[in-house]
């Protein structure tokens, strides 16, 4: 007998919390230290789900889709679309993405996980998704079911815990507007790598003014520092340290001791597949977010990188970060 497949309605709501307490669960066995299980998980949990199908006004289109065998739900799916973010030319439109707080049970009837993925596309497919990405954390049939379908991985996120007591290099100062310019061309090589690597990343013609425009709003920011290293003429690289969001964690993750290293570059691999020096520069401004971390009360940090830069993967492991989740791609 297969399951069913249909959309949630909020009568599911007690169903549909379980089967995402037990995926976070499974997602705190993977890595305790990153995935944090809030204390009242349960109602954030509940908060979320019936936001997303009560609430008239959504930050973005999204849908949950559940499997129902024998009368009790099986499993779970969050689908959405993906707003472009404004510095990437966005030819092939918003993207369509499989979100990580998606589960299967052990029991539910053979060919569950894969009806689930079939109707999430078809979902953003009916939308006008032309691209498809799909996010996952930990189970190894998720991965498969991707792969088998033709997705490729675009994005790792890397994870690093236990941050204490870290030294804030010398060499990296705070930046301040007058570094705004060597941000925007440090900024600029690094579209052009990202473009270089993936077509996916193409870059808005107007890319340099408003990421300059977000970096110069982004100082004015409490709960983040924009670090940089290099003379104000001849910025080396820059990286900013952030709060986590939800973008990334499921409401029932406690994020509140985590931290964002998103916006990262130095010049010692700008070349994707070979790294300068050992990467000293860019293990520096790792650092120096780190210590930044730190002086907050974070003690995890979750690093972003696609997974065609191998120069800045291997910088990336060499002080010690590991792969925590990969975003996938399907044309």
């Amino acid at each position: 007998m297969n399951a069913e497949i249909r959309a949630a309605t909020l009568p599911d709501l007690p169903s549909m919390v379980e089967l995402l307490m037990q995926d976070a669960e499974r997602r705190q066995a993977h890595d305790p230290a990153l995935w944090v299980l809030a204390n009242d998980a349960r109602s954030q949990i509940a908060d979320a789900v019936t936001f997303a199908l009560t609430a008239e006004k959504q930050p973005f289109r999204q849908q949950w889709l559940v499997a129902e065998a024998d009368g009790r739900l099986v499993g779970i799916i969050h689908d959405a679309r993906l707003p472009v973010p404004p510095i990437y030319a966005g030819k092939w439109g918003d993207p369509g993405l499989l979100m990580p707080e998606s589960f299967v049970t052990r029991d539910a009837p053979e060919g569950t996980l894969d009806a689930l993925i079939d109707a999430a596309e078809a979902d953003l497919r009916a939308l006008g998704a032309r691209i498809l990405l799909a996010s996952f954390v930990c189970g190894g049939e998720w991965h498969e079911s991707f792969r088998g379908r033709g997705y490729e991985p675009l994005t790792l996120y890397m994870s690093r815990s236990g941050l204490d007591n870290i030294t804030q290099p010398s060499d990296v100062r705070a930046a301040t507007d007058r570094d705004m310019g060597g941000i925007v061309a440090r900024s600029a090589e690094n579209g052009a790598v990202l473009h270089q690597l993936d077509a996916f990343w193409a870059p808005h013609p107007e890319a340099d003014a408003r990421f300059g425009a977000w970096m110069r709003k982004s100082l004015t920011f409490t709960d983040r520092d924009m670090l940089v290293i290099g003379d104000e003429g001849g910025l080396d690289g820059y990286v900013v340290a952030q709060p986590a969001s939800r973008l990334h964690f499921p409401p029932a993750h406690d994020i509140s001791a985590t931290g964002v290293i998103d916006d990262f570059f130095h010049r010692q691999y700008a070349d994707p597949v070979a790294m300068q020096k050992n990467g000293a520069g860019g293990q520096a401004l790792l650092q120096a977010a780190e210590a930044s971390f730190t002086t907050r009360g974070i003690t995890t940090a979750f690093a972003v990188c696609p997974a065609a830069w191998t120069s800045k993967i291997a910088l990336l492991e060499s002080v010690g970060y590991r792969t925590a989740m990969v975003w996938m791609i399907k044309r």
